[in-house]
């Protein structure tokens, strides 16, 4: 948690830490601002003292509102560092930053950067910082690992703007599974009222609209794949494909808080009007798999460990899995899940390594989403639903909503 932070920067022997560029979209700066609307900023947290934020004169006020310690840019105006640099723009913002160092005390040790923002600047910047302040050693990985670790575990403010994430996209998810049974089957296909094909484009364009409506946004894009898309995890879907009947679809949903904040991630697979043989099959393995796995999490279970009883469970039913056989592209071929938060994949993991020593904590949020993908035959299915481990030992599923495979439409 962020109240651990110092700790991490010690584990990670930083001296200080330096998070660049807005607040939006940007993890590092969204946690440790809570997500003002910053479009360039420099906060400066030295080990064991309170952060300052470096703002644009023009944000002050946006600035305040994060309750941190703010200092205005004004202070150190642009025009006087370029002059001494001699209009070299890198080491006039290195000058500028090794003021802005100094003023919290930042003079020597090791700094940890992150953020994101454009990397060739920030990397000519730091080279600049390196030749002027030689007493400080600039560090990026350990800078990104400690935020990663503070990260890992939710504040209760967190756990409840996940969930109001999660219980928007299933409203989500409700009104697409609403307007695909509204519509009708006519020789294999999806039709609206005028006969001419629903389309994937059609449905992902109304997700989008609802999203917003609900005061989210969805910065990474929708899975809306069906047919042989389905059978390839990461397969957005073909815009201009209509939808086909008794074709799985697999609709994984992964949006955020608007302006960039906490996402929600969440997958079911559907078929239109009827199943297939071969379809049910293989949503039946995977349901049985997904409630299988659901049924063995445990406080501080090693997450390597859920993964492998998955690829046990697939292998027990026949199917191939990525832990008996690396690189495979048919079968089980991911990981169980991840954690989520600031971002959509992020600590803890569950790789099947013996180097991955993650555990479900308390207060980790993480999905759990088995699946199985056979795109040579058209089909792929994968159920995923967000998981919080909580404090009292129990886990729960942030946002319910129903696993059915078939959705019924208007014959």
């Amino acid at each position: 948690m962020k109240t651990d932070l110092d700790a991490f920067l010690e584990a990670h022997d930083l001296d200080g830490l330096l998070v660049v560029g807005p607040a939006q979209h940007n993890p590092a700066m969204t946690y440790l601002t809570g997500g003002a609307h910053l479009t360039a900023a420099w906060l400066i947290k030295p080990r064991g003292q309170a952060a300052v934020l470096f703002h644009n004169p023009m944000e002050r006020d946006e600035a305040a509102k994060t309750g941190l310690s703010t200092r205005n840019l004004a202070d150190f105006p642009w025009q006087r560092y370029w002059r001494q640099a001699k209009g070299d723009a890198s080491l006039a913002q290195a000058l500028r930053l090794k003021a802005m160092l100094e003023t919290v005390g930042l003079t020597q040790g090791r700094l940890g950067v992150t953020g994101r923002v454009d990397f060739g600047p920030l990397h000519a910047t730091m080279q600049a910082l390196a030749s002027i302040a030689p007493d400080l050693e600039i560090a990026g990985q350990a800078a990104h690992d400690a935020l990663l670790a503070a990260r890992r575990t939710k504040t209760d403010d967190e756990i409840e703007r996940i969930r109001r994430m999660g219980q928007i996209t299933t409203e989500v998810v409700g009104r697409v599974a609403d307007f695909l049974s509204h519509q009708r089957g006519k020789n294999g296909l999806l039709v609206k009222n005028d006969g001419q094909p629903v389309t994937i484009g059609e449905v992902k364009t109304l997700i989008n609209r609802w999203l917003a409506e609900l005061g989210a946004e969805n910065p990474e894009g929708t899975i809306f794949a069906q047919g042989r898309d389905a059978g390839v995890p990461h397969s957005t879907g073909d815009n201009a494909a209509p939808l086909a009947l008794g074709s799985p679809i697999v609709f994984d949903i992964f949006p955020c808080e608007a302006g960039g904040g906490y996402f929600y991630d969440f997958t079911r697979t559907w078929c239109l009007g009827y199943a297939t043989d071969e379809a049910q099959a293989l949503y039946d393995d995977v349901r049985a798999t997904y409630e299988h796995v659901m049924a063995e999490l445990r406080p501080q279970r090693l997450c390597r460990d859920l993964q492998r009883l998955t690829c046990q469970h697939f292998e027990a039913q026949g199917h191939p899995t990525s832990c008996s056989q690396p690189g495979l592209q048919q079968g089980y071929v991911h990981s169980l899940g991840h954690g989520l938060g600031l971002d959509v994949h992020e600590a803890p993991w569950f790789s099947d390594l013996e180097t991955n020593t993650d555990r479900l904590e308390p207060g980790v949020v993480v999905t759990i989403e088995p699946g199985l993908y056979y795109p040579a035959r058209g089909l792929g299915c994968r159920l995923e639903d967000t998981v919080w481990a909580k404090p009292d030992g129990s886990f729960e599923v942030l946002a319910e909503f129903p696993l059915d495979l078939v959705l019924p439409v208007k014959a």
